[in-house]
């Protein structure tokens, strides 16, 4: 079901209105309009289509998943793509709805791939920013943005914590399969999300184009906020990214460490066995030998093994072998 609204020179002035009723307002400059969309079928977009006359082009967009952050251009309205972003704080994965944007001089049209994007979080923020309701559909479109962009900042700051812990578990005693496997969605979450939020740095320029009469110049300070917390969030992504390859390469050279210790013990014990198996052997081989018959010969070889093997296990404790 569409939800709809009606802003006449600022004042919101009916909401819940059929979607076919639009028409009669489009021509209005005074006011501004905006319906949303969830999960519409082709025919729904035809008919949206024809009540703004939207370029074919960007009708078929939409009905293409997986579109790249961007804003085009037409003759009647724009067209913008951009993504809502969600992160599962158990798996680390990161849910992505996509959410296609026309606006017009006087309506703005919000399709969302799914519900998994909080439309109400947007009709929230526009309620409580009513004194700039007059600026139109360029009031609509930041408040819009502003939500997806906050969006981004909550799943950049779980996903922040996330790997702070992982931090903290990489000097643990042992690092488990959960944490390299932890550390592997993370990282397959960053790069999903740096596709959907670097983009948005030149979606969110091209908007503050005088050129295009979408950003009003009373608007042009709150776009240009949104712009800086893209920013942010994009330069913040890039930090992650490195510190999770950093985690990785640290995790793989403490595994290497290991290794190395554990080879150097194994040398170090089979060095001190050498000694006890190399004079047993040889005194037990079936030749005379010095003390063969007489007890000196048993203390003696005794003795031997017991002070070379005690040699080599001090040395070796000296060196941190063992």
């Amino acid at each position: 079901m569409a939800r709809t609204r009606l802003y006449r020179h600022g004042v919101l002035e009916a909401e819940g209105f059929p979607v076919s009723d639009v028409s009669d307002f489009v021509a209005d400059p005074g006011c501004a309009i905006w319906f949303d969309l969830c999960s519409p079928s082709p025919a729904d977009l035809n008919v949206i289509s024809e009540e703004l006359g939207l370029h074919a082009l960007a009708v078929e967009d939409v009905l293409h998943d997986r579109q790249r952050p961007k804003l085009d251009v037409y003759d009647s309205h724009l067209f913008l793509t951009v993504y809502g972003e969600r992160l599962d704080p158990d798996t680390g994965q990161l849910d992505s709805t996509e959410i296609n944007i026309f606006v017009t001089r006087t309506a703005l049209v919000t399709v969302r791939e799914n519900d998994q994007f909080d439309i109400d979080e947007v009709v929230k923020r526009w309620d409580a920013s009513r004194d700039l309701a007059k600026h139109g559909v360029g009031f609509l479109l930041h408040g819009l943005l502003d939500v997806v962009v906050d969006g981004h900042f909550e799943v950049i700051q779980a996903l922040d914590d996330q790997i702070e812990t992982l931090e903290g578990d990489l000097f643990g005693e042992q690092p488990s399969r959960e944490m390299q496997r932890h550390t592997f969605a993370l990282r397959k979450s960053l790069v999903q999300f740096r596709r959907g939020v670097l983009p948005m740095r030149e979606v969110i320029n091209s908007l503050l184009r005088r050129d295009l009469h979408v950003v009003e110049p009373p608007m042009a300070p709150y776009y240009q906020d949104v712009y800086d917390h893209v920013l942010r969030v994009t330069e913040w992504t890039d930090s992650l990214r490195d510190l999770v390859s950093n985690i990785r390469e640290t995790h793989l050279s403490q595994q290497g460490y290991r290794l190395n210790t554990i080879m150097k013990k194994l040398t170090s014990w089979a060095a001190i066995i050498a000694i006890p198996t190399m004079i047993t052997g040889f005194y037990g081989q079936n030749v005379p030998y010095p003390g063969a018959d007489q007890p000196i010969g048993f203390w003696t070889s005794s003795i031997v093994i017991v002070t070379a093997s005690l040699g080599l296990y001090l040395a070796f404790r000296k060196r941190d072998w063992l």
